[in-house]
């Protein structure tokens, strides 16, 4: 079964993360799927929307820790996380997310390169970088403080609180919190109404949004991988891998 399922009609391609055994954790050959399928549609002018989903009970548990142990970023010159990142980041076309069940880490942190986002009231989110060790991604330290404001984002991303599908529209990080049955309708209904309006004007609208911290955000997304490939050997990042493959309560009692 392919872990990363793509379908294309009518203009909306549909990015299916599909490993919901393991609550569509995400491995490197996931990652590359999907930046291979993003690549192609920027360049296919039929697509005019993308909408990244998951199947089974949640959107994503983040990274899969087994294969991140298996294929540490030391040593890649663009990891291909950081590659699907970028991907989305940098996306020309608009990037719809349907959330529901767990979005933990980057399936938090992505959001928040996204047009828009629709959350099921089941969806919890909560980004625990530094639980394991390292530190956030996806240029979520600079995204989320200039979003919600310094204080809330140091409980979101220090001390790893969780949050609920309400709070994080309070937040601002998804449009609207809907039934979990009408996720998939109000989804579709946001990318009819993109697919409505004049495609190039769409775009540059979205370019336009963004552009003014384009060259921030690229320096912050290689700024947060390279740390992240420098803790990797840190004996914190190695207990808290460790502790969390045995499942077990990591001890950083002993680390200054």
């Amino acid at each position: 079964m392919d872990h990363i399922q793509s379908d294309q009609q009518n203009g909306i391609l549909q990015i299916i993360l599909n490993r919901p055994e393991k609550k569509n954790a995400l491995t490197s050959a996931m990652y590359e799927a999907m930046v291979e399928i993003l690549r192609d549609a920027e360049a296919d002018s039929s697509v005019r929307v993308i909408v990244i989903g998951g199947n089974g009970d949640s959107f994503t548990a983040g990274n899969d820790i087994e294969d991140f142990v298996q294929k540490p970023w030391q040593g890649q010159a663009v990891p291909p996380a950081e590659q699907f990142i970028r991907a989305v980041a940098f996306a020309a076309k608009p990037v719809i997310a349907a959330v529901h069940g767990l979005a933990v880490g980057i399936g938090t942190t992505i959001l928040l390169h996204c047009d828009l986002v629709y959350a099921a009231e089941d969806a919890k989110f909560v980004m625990p970088f530094v639980n394991l060790g390292i530190i956030p991604e996806a240029g979520s330290t600079l995204l989320l403080p200039s979003l919600i404001g310094q204080r809330r984002a140091a409980e979101l991303l220090l001390l790893a609180t969780p949050f609920s599908a309400q709070r994080a529209y309070e937040l601002g990080i998804v449009n609207c919190v809907v039934p979990a049955d009408q996720l998939a309708s109000t989804v579709a209904a946001a990318a009819l109404g993109l697919i409505e309006k004049p495609a190039s004007a769409v775009r540059l609208a979205k370019q336009m949004m963004k552009q003014h911290l384009k060259a921030d955000l690229d320096r912050v997304i290689r700024q947060e991988v390279l740390a992240i490939a420098g803790r990797l050997d840190s004996p914190e990042t190695g207990e808290a891998l460790r502790a969390f493959l045995e499942k077990r309560k990591p001890d950083f009692s002993r680390f200054g």
